[in-house]
């Protein structure tokens, strides 16, 4: 089976993690589960922890089926032909079961904690991908090349992802981003949605722990300028308004959260992962809410 297959397949959903804090034997317990619950494939971030392939290389050997996604790996954390080689590699020895998200993240990671520079990052993006492209690979290739998705949420970026990758990967986004970013990419490139959910009826306690969540995005740039394209005031981002709030990450019954999901498949999406959020534990996973939502459920 073709990765582009494990994301558009009948098991079409997938699981968006971050495993940071978990030791690496619970982290492969983790993605063991998520397989065996049906899902086709596990996105993972790059921080300022794991690096990603190896980790998705060790995930990978400790399950049969489940594909990985970097969500995403950092451009500005590797020269564009470093990137390649950990790509490919990841991709031959996984059996092709590996995507390869590439972001430019954000300034005050990439400026701030990097100190590199930030000034043009689409322009960066673009002379990234020529450069990838150009690199010559001698070892063993994979029998096909990695998907290369890029993490896009303006304009510009999506429609470098129609034009130099195989589509698009956004991030804390809502239905109505989904569907103006498949107005840009067209009807043939792929479109992976991330979504936060909570499984809960408590108003009060899901929005707090929505909240909690969003106050790790809110004041990056990037996503900032997201929303306020899609319509949200600089007073409803700031105050963590219940409309944007609510917009942003679906949280009720097990009715609520399936429908949230299907918007993003309806304004047309080809794969929705889903990043489950405990009510009570931020580094909690909530189980429940991946055995609602889980491919056959």
């Amino acid at each position: 089976m073709s990765a582009r297959d494990r994301l558009v397949g009948p098991a079409n959903t997938g699981v968006w993690m971050f495993t940071e804090a978990m030791p690496a034997g619970a982290a492969a317990e983790f993605a063991g589960r998520v397989e065996s619950l049906g899902y086709s494939t596990l996105w993972l971030p790059e921080t300022l922890g794991r690096d990603p392939f190896p980790h998705i290389a060790w995930l990978a050997s400790q399950t049969e089926s489940l594909q990985f996604a970097t969500g995403i790996a950092g451009i500005f954390n590797r020269h564009p032909s470093s990137m390649v080689q950990a790509s490919l590699t990841v991709a031959e020895q996984t059996g092709g079961r590996f995507v390869l998200g590439l972001g430019v993240s954000h300034a005050p990671m990439v400026a701030g904690v990097r100190k590199l520079d930030y000034s043009k990052p689409y322009s960066q993006m673009r002379e990234y991908l020529a450069t990838m492209d150009k690199f010559r690979y001698t070892s063993v290739p994979p029998a096909e090349p990695p998907l290369r998705l890029l993490a896009a949420l303006g304009p510009k970026m999506l429609e470098l992802s129609a034009t130099a990758a195989d589509g698009a990967h956004p991030y804390f986004t809502t239905p109505e981003h989904t569907a103006q970013a498949r107005a840009i990419l067209g009807p043939d490139k792929l479109l992976c949605v991330e979504q936060k959910v909570i499984l809960s009826t408590d108003a009060d306690a899901a929005r707090a722990a929505a909240i909690r969540t969003s106050n790790i995005y809110a004041d990056l740039p990037n996503y900032r300028n997201n929303w306020k394209r899609l319509g949200f005031t600089e007073d409803e981002i700031e105050s963590r308004d219940n409309r944007f709030i609510d917009a942003v990450v679906v949280w009720g019954d097990e009715d609520r959260l399936r429908e949230g999901v299907q918007a993003h498949y309806d304004a047309g999406a080809d794969h929705v992962c889903v990043q489950p959020i405990d009510v009570d534990d931020p580094l909690a996973v909530d189980w429940r809410a991946l055995e609602v939502l889980a491919p056959g459920a």
